[in-house]
């Protein structure tokens, strides 16, 4: 069972840059590079690296993997929700502190956004603690993008749910429309 709360570090929201990504549905070979790169992104939460494996085998249809000239640059691990098909759920993105700055976090939920096999996509969902400024600024232009209907709501209370142990996680559910995901 995954137990992370989602969260974005450094998200690069800015404009894309002239860099050539490579964007790809990860594989099984791609689980420990996707290990070590989380390690790299602290404070993301680090799970097993057989976590990386299932996300990168199971779930690769809903995770989207960058590359640049070969290198690991950075990871979008999302899934549909089981009770609502039509929703991604983003659970964690993580850029390579080597590609900071250069717009590949939006770069890379743009492009999950934009694959085939997720046409159907009507709904992201993420959550984000109170203090997570990256997380917030990236789902904001999403937002944006898609006519700022989005909606935020308490979805794991810091006191009740995690006994005061882990902040407040807030969900952020934002529509999204094909046709203006289609032409970004």
């Amino acid at each position: 069972m995954i137990s992370s709360a989602p969260w974005v570090m450094y998200p690069e929201i800015g404009e894309p840059s002239e860099i050539e990504w490579t964007f790809l549905e990860p594989t099984a070979q791609d689980g420990d590079e996707v290990f070590r790169l989380i390690a790299e992104c602290p404070p993301l939460d680090v799970n097993s690296s057989y976590c990386n494996f299932l996300q990168s085998t199971h779930f690769s249809r809903t995770c989207v993997l960058a590359r640049c000239d070969g290198d690991i640059a950075g990871f979008i691990s999302g899934y549909r929700k089981p009770d609502a098909p039509e929703t991604l759920f983003v659970w964690q993105v993580a850029v390579s502190p080597r590609y900071r700055g250069k717009g590949l976090a939006f770069s890379m939920l743009r492009e999950l956004l934009k694959r085939d096999g997720l046409n159907d996509i009507r709904t992201v969902e993420t959550t984000i603690t109170q203090e997570n400024d990256a997380s917030w600024a990236l789902f904001k232009k999403l937002d944006k993008q898609n006519g700022q209907r989005g909606e935020v709501s308490t979805f794991l209370d810091e006191d009740k749910h995690f006994k005061g142990k882990h902040d407040t996680e807030f969900l952020y559910r934002i529509p999204v429309d094909t046709p203006q995901r289609k032409g970004k």
